[in-house]
């Protein structure tokens, strides 16, 4: 990259009581407001294997009830799972959601579209989580 080129990483921690999307969209745009970087992007990054990021619908409440419902019913737990820990369904959930998204930054804003918020997606709780922001732009 140039002289310009501008990376900056941000750890956040976050308390996850109950099996949930926590809407973390304003903690992610004050992060790209924070870095200054006119243009570029933001990766959003999960570091566990039993929850993960996305990006959905965050103008209706009922969105995330019914993408937790579906996941539900998608990866109910099942008698025959062997993994010791017992939250297969956890690891499950976390595989089909994903651990990370990459959103592009122009002109000093965080890209996304009207109805889109960025979700932490928590699918074993109650535990204590952080994610990671990484921002690469000039």
């Amino acid at each position: 990259m140039n002289e310009r080129a501008r990376t900056m990483f941000f750890e956040y921690p976050l308390a996850a009581p109950r099996e949930d999307f926590y809407d973390i969209t304003y903690q992610v745009q004050r992060a790209v407001a924070a870095s200054q970087v006119r243009q570029g992007l933001v990766v959003v990054y999960c570091p566990h294997t039993t929850a993960g990021i996305t990006i959905n619908e965050n103008a209706d409440p009922s969105v995330v009830r019914d993408l937790l419902l579906g996941l539900e019913k998608a990866f109910p737990d099942r008698p025959d799972f062997r993994h010791s820990e017992g939250n297969s369904k956890a690891h499950l959930k976390a595989s089909a959601i994903g651990s990370s998204v990459t959103l592009i930054i122009e002109d000093w804003k965080l890209i996304l579209g009207t109805w889109q918020g960025i979700y932490f997606c928590e699918f074993d709780p109650p535990r204590n989580r952080k994610y990671y922001v990484k921002i690469i732009g000039e």
